[in-house]
């Protein structure tokens, strides 16, 4: 046995044995804490909501670290494209999962927020109040000014669905775009870079836009929204154009959505829960509360809250060439998000009861306008010839095939992406209208245009198409 696989099977009992600790920690905290100082109930349900969860945080860096132990083992073998592939759908589900719990969060209190009575028997410390039918029962829900004036025992946060969408978005950023940096991330034609460059930039443009966006929230130009949004609004598609500038358009997409959700869960993280610690405590000692708190709380909430629609069209991008495919892909993001955050706030006004007849015709119009502006020309290449199946066959087998076949020879690509083949003539035929929105028309495949397919063979394959996709 080599010192290496010594090591690493050392790795794997520690790991273990710590996670199985930690897991029966978790099991047995509730019980062991429990009735420990029947003198301050409070402070012990403090310790054991801590307590909890560094013990959750633990097993969940645990997990972490056996799967990065795991992937140094199969790295370099086949199994590694079927773990990285595992680890793409186990992620990306959990991402999805809690970024529907956060975002219906912030869609609903956002909702609330807006449809409260204020007016009707509503009592002095009450700020409103509102019924509601749900699930077969009725609820009734009342919003206090500051805060009752007993703070009750067993309280719920609304702060977890928002990290644990972070982390599993941030390691999702790390199993498709980072491990893979070279054939994902990069784009030498956009900007020649190495894989450690662009994921430093990457992670640090986080880093820069939550500084120059908190700076902004902190400034005099937060009274005024209609500045505060156009600046805010330049300041993001300044952001857009920097990622277009730097990496492949996909991944600038990607890098764009998730600088917006890092703002988003910074938001929570540092102004929006800290607020409401000082809340319950002031409540808790009976000190008057600073009201601007609440104020500016609520101020990051509605900004996470027009936030949701660019970030969530970001998230299902990848799969639509036709954006991230257009000559300016930084325009497509300026314009949908502009168009999103125009409905949403339509949306937002008509929960107020406060209808506008033009921002939702014009959101859509906008909308509307990414289509028509990135529609490809009906006639961009005159066809001097009639091409034949066999002319098109040598361009896809020489490069296509090296990912989409039954055994590909790419040295990222171990299975074919999405199924697609093009072994044989039927397959070609088959998916040719496919070839033609991603080889053709937006240019994203080759992926980072890695095969070096040249304009002519582009357009080969387009007068093919055009002809009727003879297989003769």
């Amino acid at each position: 046995m080599s010192v290496g696989t010594f090591i690493i099977i050392v790795l794997y009992v520690i790991e273990f044995s710590v996670l199985i600790t930690l897991g029966y920690m978790s099991y047995k905290m509730p019980s062991f804490l429990k009735g420990k100082s029947q003198k301050n109930p409070e402070g012990d349900e403090d310790i054991r909501n801590t307590s909890q969860n560094y013990i959750y945080a633990g097993i969940l860096l645990m997990i972490v670290a056996i799967l990065f132990n795991t992937y140094i083992v199969v790295e370099g073998t086949p199994l590694e494209a079927h773990m990285m592939e595992w680890l793409n759908i186990v992620i990306r589900l959990l991402h999805i999962t809690f970024g529907i719990a956060w975002i219906g969060a912030s869609f609903y209190f956002v909702f609330l927020e807006n449809a409260l009575n204020r007016t009707e028997d509503v009592r002095d410390e009450l700020a409103g109040n509102l019924w509601a039918v749900h699930g077969g029962g009725f609820y009734y829900l009342e919003k206090y000014k500051v805060a009752p004036k007993t703070i009750p025992k067993h309280l719920h946060w609304f702060k977890y669905e928002a990290y644990f969408t972070w982390l599993s978005g941030f390691c999702l950023l790390f199993v498709v775009y980072y491990f893979n940096a070279s054939a994902f991330l990069i784009d030498k034609n956009v900007l020649d870079i190495t894989a450690t460059e662009g994921i430093l930039i990457g992670v640090g443009s986080f880093i820069v836009g939550w500084l120059i966006y908190d700076k902004m929230c902190k400034s005099s130009l937060i009274k005024n929204q209609l500045a505060f949004a156009l600046v805010g609004f330049a300041f993001l598609i300044a952001f857009a154009w920097f990622y277009c500038h730097v990496f492949s358009a996909r991944a600038a997409y990607i890098h764009f959505g998730a600088m917006i959700g890092s703002l988003m869960v910074a938001n929570v993280f540092f102004v929006i829960i800290p607020g409401q610690k000082e809340m319950v405590r002031c409540a808790n000692l009976g000190i008057p509360l600073d009201p601007s708190l609440g104020k500016k709380a609520l101020a990051r909430s509605l900004h996470n809250n027009y936030f949701t629609l660019p970030v969530l069209f970001v998230m299902v991008s990848n799969h639509f060439p036709s954006t991230f495919g257009y000559e300016y892909p930084w325009l497509m993001l300026a314009i949908i998000s502009l168009g999103a955050a125009g409905v949403k706030h339509y949306l937002n006004l008509k929960e107020q009861k406060h209808l506008n007849v033009w921002i939702l015709p014009v959101s859509v119009v906008i909308l509307l306008a990414a289509c028509f502006i990135s529609a490809p020309s009906t006639n961009p290449y005159e066809c001097k010839k009639e091409v034949s199946f066999t002319e098109v066959n040598e361009i896809i087998q020489k490069r296509c095939t090296q990912c989409h076949s039954s055994a590909p020879t790419d040295d990222v690509y171990t299975t074919a992406p999405n199924g697609v083949k093009y072994d044989t003539p039927q397959d070609i035929y088959t998916k040719r209208d496919l070839i033609m929105q991603r080889v053709v028309v937006t240019k994203t495949m080759p992926q980072n245009n890695k095969t070096n397919i040249t304009e002519e063979e582009r357009n080969t394959i387009r007068c093919w198409i055009e002809q009727g996709a003879s297989l003769k």
